[in-house]
């Protein structure tokens, strides 16, 4: 993958590549920056320009199959494996391959869990993986030139592999770069984020979106325009919203569902609506969640008869002919902080019926507080 790999994001390609030409480059970074942004892609950009010297190199990079470019991400213990059973990255490492050759670059972490069947369980980096750095950095590179590791997700390390791969960057061998890519730095080790050089990438601007979708998806220029509007600069969101009985449909359906039950006041119905819910990994009902704020916010923009203002698929659009008048001044921030707070007390391990069912309940009478 090369800088003209990546999804927009000139300015940030432009830089990195000013920097490790000029032998400016911090032997540590970290890409931060919103899902779907491409701060892998960037990554995978900056690592291959980096080691390509030689036309051999470009095609192992190619082919993800360069020994000097390391992976690091979240795991699971392995099916099967004892308790006291070191595991890192390497027990994985066929499986990252093939979706980076199959997928590419752009994708997150419920993605990487759903390709090792383990979409409900916690991953994280352990301690042995920060000993597979050291033992790989502590011997000169394989092609006698940088060696180069890839931490995707380092907020994801457990405290003894932060506090380990500390000493690694501090002291770091020669020729080597560490890039890490973050979503969430913020629960990263304060002293590992005082001693990598921070890189914001922002949202893939919308023009750039749009031209992706065109070239790259065959989409007409409408459709285009409508999907990056929706994406807000993730490219994950514009693919997902093209797959036929995608996330975001679903989404939409169980949206529509508990609106519609909620002004009937159906609470048996309602009840099962919760259940069906609570059925749902918590990753999945967070983002569902997510979603439902978007669409109550659409929907109260849809009010106002602003176009510019709205972001809707053709269905989402429809629904709000009849029902935007129902999301008005006197329930849209309660119903917002409702599911705020619903995302926050999920993501806290709490009980998911009970949660979507209050939640119902609360929703049966924000939707009859009428202007």
């Amino acid at each position: 993958m090369t800088f003209d790999d990546i999804i927009g994001q000139r300015e940030m390609a432009d830089r990195l590549r000013y920097l490790a030409d000029n032998n400016h480059l911090p032997h540590a970074i970290m890409l931060c920056g919103p899902q779907g942004a491409g701060k892998m892609a960037i990554a995978i950009a900056l690592a291959s320009h980096l080691l390509g010297t030689t036309e051999q190199a470009w095609h192992m990079l190619n082919n993800f199959q360069h020994p000097d470019l390391h992976f690091t991400f979240p795991i699971i213990r392995p099916k099967g494996a004892s308790s006291d059973k070191k595991f890192d990255s390497d027990d994985y490492m066929a499986e990252w391959l093939d979706m980076l050759r199959t997928d590419g670059a752009y994708f997150d972490l419920p993605t990487w869990l759903h390709n090792i069947k383990v979409e409900n369980q916690q991953s994280a980096i352990p301690v042995a993986e920060s000993d597979r750095l050291m033992q790989i950095f502590s011997i000169k590179s394989n092609q006698g030139g940088k060696k180069i590791a890839i931490i995707w997700l380092p907020e994801k390390m457990n405290i003894e592999c932060a506090n380990k791969m500390l000493k690694l960057i501090e002291e770091p061998p020669a020729d080597s770069h560490f890039i890490m890519v973050s979503v969430h730095p913020e629960l990263l080790l304060e002293t590992i984020r005082s001693r990598v050089q921070r890189f914001d990438v922002k949202p893939i601007a919308q023009v750039d979106m749009i031209d992706a979708l065109m070239n790259r998806r065959g989409l007409s220029e409408e459709d285009a325009t409508r999907t990056a509007r929706i994406a807000g600069g993730n490219w994950l969101k514009a693919v997902t919203f093209l797959e036929p009985g995608n996330e975001e449909a679903l989404f939409f359906d169980m949206y529509v569902m508990l609106m519609r039950l909620a002004y009937a006041r159906k609470v048996s119905d309602l009840k099962k609506w919760a259940e069906q819910c609570a059925a749902l990994g918590r990753e999945k009902q967070i983002r569902m969640l997510e979603a439902f704020q978007r669409l109550t916010r659409e929907y109260f923009m849809y009010n106002f008869h602003q176009s510019a203002l709205t972001y809707m698929t053709e269905e989402e659009e429809g629904f709000a002919q009849k029902f935007s008048p129902f999301i008005n001044e006197n329930n849209i921030i309660g119903m917002y902080e409702l599911f705020q707070r619903v995302i926050r007390d999920i993501g806290q391990n709490a009980n998911p019926k009970i949660q979507f069912f209050d939640l119902t309940m609360k929703m049966a009478v924000f939707i009859h507080r009428q202007k």
